[in-house]
């Protein structure tokens, strides 16, 4: 994903259209609004807190949709078909590959978060837990 942000930002038209925005009187007045609201302590106070807010709440469902993405990907394991093609994906080398790749992306921090969370439920523990040994079993 970071990649293609800077591709982007490299790209000579992205860039003419960034110079050509901030060099509009009303990107200039929103600039200039924006750091008197920060100059003024109840004002910054009241951003940050918003700011703050909305990180949560993004956070929240950030985690939210790993954990249903996880969730989905346990109930799929009880099919057969579903393990039996997970096994013949394993044994491929480019797929074990482009796994090792994903999970040094950051983004997959949230599945990592997921699981962990999901562990503290003995419930979907034990669900986890089988659904693993029956795919080392497809192994």
């Amino acid at each position: 994903m970071m990649a293609e942000a800077k591709k982007m930002m490299d790209d000579p038209e992205f860039k003419k259209q960034m110079k050509k925005m901030s060099e509009s009187g009303e990107f200039k007045d929103q600039v200039k609004k924006s750091m008197d609201m920060m100059k003024d302590p109840v004002q910054a106070a009241k951003l940050e807190a918003k700011m703050e807010h909305m990180q949560k709440v993004g956070e929240s469902k950030l985690k939210e949709g790993a954990a249903a993405a996880m969730e989905e990907a346990m109930n799929a394991m009880n099919n057969p078909e579903v393990m039996a093609d997970m096994a013949k994906m394993m044994s491929d080398p480019e797929f074990k590959a482009q796994l090792a790749r994903m999970t040094k992306d950051p983004s997959f921090q949230n599945y990592v978060n997921a699981m962990q969370d999901m562990m503290q439920d003995p419930s979907k523990k034990e669900k986890l837990e089988k659904a693993s040994a029956a795919f080392k079993s497809q192994l």
